[in-house]
């Protein structure tokens, strides 16, 4: 997966495999092989690869290790994660022990409201592993049009649905005009 987020971002920058070969001073060879998935870049190579990019490093790390099964390339989450955003955080309130069962989870965030009511109940922590592609029920935490929420993920023949366990909420149907990232998987503490 990491080497598909490399290739959008090149890509993105209007970059060719051959200038970023020569900015990063990376065999063209071992670029294409990176960016086709058939080996993973050094930390080293990331860094530089990122720096050539002018994007930041660490989002990228989260993809490292992450394959896209056959269920998720069906809605191309290449398409809907970040590799140049990190999350705003306004305000910290504590550190809370990561349970050792979620050992992926980056952060843990605090449910806004009732929409994920009963199964994550307002002002519960939830803990998100970054920039993950997500499977079919899923529990993701997502930008949709500048606002952050937490859905249940459902693809569904190329669209991207979001549902409320809240049977008050209706789902909302992701549209190719929407301004849309998965942030990232939500797992619960229990």
């Amino acid at each position: 997966m990491i080497g598909d987020m490399l290739a959008k971002a090149r890509k993105d920058k209007g970059m060719t495999k051959t200038d970023l070969a020569k900015v990063t001073d990376i065999n063209i060879g071992h670029l294409t092989h990176i960016e086709k998935g058939e080996r993973n870049p050094s930390h080293k190579a990331l860094k530089v690869i990122c720096k050539a990019l002018n994007i930041p490093y660490q989002p990228l790390m989260f993809t490292y290790d992450k394959e896209i099964t056959e269920e998720q390339s069906t809605y191309n989450p290449i398409n809907h994660i970040s590799y140049n955003k990190v999350l705003a955080v306004d305000k910290i309130d504590s550190f809370i022990d990561c349970p050792a069962k979620i050992p992926s989870a980056a952060i843990a965030i605090k449910v806004p409201d009732n929409s994920m009511e009963p199964t994550f109940e307002k002002n519960s922590y939830v803990f998100v592993e970054l920039n993950t592609p997500l499977s079919s029920k899923d529990y993701g935490i997502f930008e949709l049009n500048g606002t952050i929420i937490i859905r249940k993920f459902m693809p569904k023949k190329g669209t991207i649905i979001l549902k409320a366990d809240n049977k008050s909420l209706e789902e909302i149907k992701v549209s190719d005009e929407d301004n849309f990232c998965i942030i990232g998987k939500i797992y619960k503490n229990k």
